[in-house]
Formats: structure tokens, sequence, C-alpha cells
């Protein structure tokens, strides 16, 4: 059988996984619940930083503060309506 490697230990892959989850969450927090998506793509972002260096939790970390930008945003436009926010398409 070649390839198989009695020892059992596997390879770290290359990807971290908090990275990974920051990445989904800045991006999931785009379209909804930007007010805890954002923070959570920034911590995600800040601790797969520390763990690696690469350039995947920098993007975590953007994200997480459009998010955040986006949430103030929309909060500001809602109270300037009466609190109320729609959007018109067309």
């Amino acid at each position: 059988m070649a390839g198989y490697s009695g020892s059992g230990v596997r390879r770290a892959s290359g990807t971290n996984g908090l990275a990974v989850a920051g990445l989904v969450c800045g991006i999931v927090g785009l379209f909804i619940l930007p007010i805890i998506l954002g923070p959570l793509a920034i911590v995600f972002g800040a601790v797969a930083l520390r763990q690696t260096g690469s350039a995947m939790p920098k993007w975590d970390i953007g994200l997480g503060m459009a998010d955040l930008v986006l949430a103030v945003v929309t909060f500001a436009v809602a109270v300037n309506n009466d609190g109320g926010f729609l959007w018109h398409v067309g």
C-alpha cells in the first residue's frame, strides 16, 4: 500500500481555522447581523494573526471593521428616519 504511513501522524494544514471563521463572519456580517458578526470577525482575525501572521487574518479584521461601520451607518439612517429603515428598489 503506497502512501500509507503507519505512524498515524497527521500533517497540519496550511489554513488556520480561526482565520476561516473570521472570514466567514466578516462576509456574512456584511448582509446580516453586522453588529454581532463584525466584532467576532475582528476577534477571530486578531487571534489568528497572532498564531500565523498571514494575510487572511488581516482581511478578517478589515471586514469586521467594515461590518461595524455598516452597522453604525444603518443605525444613523434609521434614527434620522424616525426609527424606520426601508429599502426602495426601482
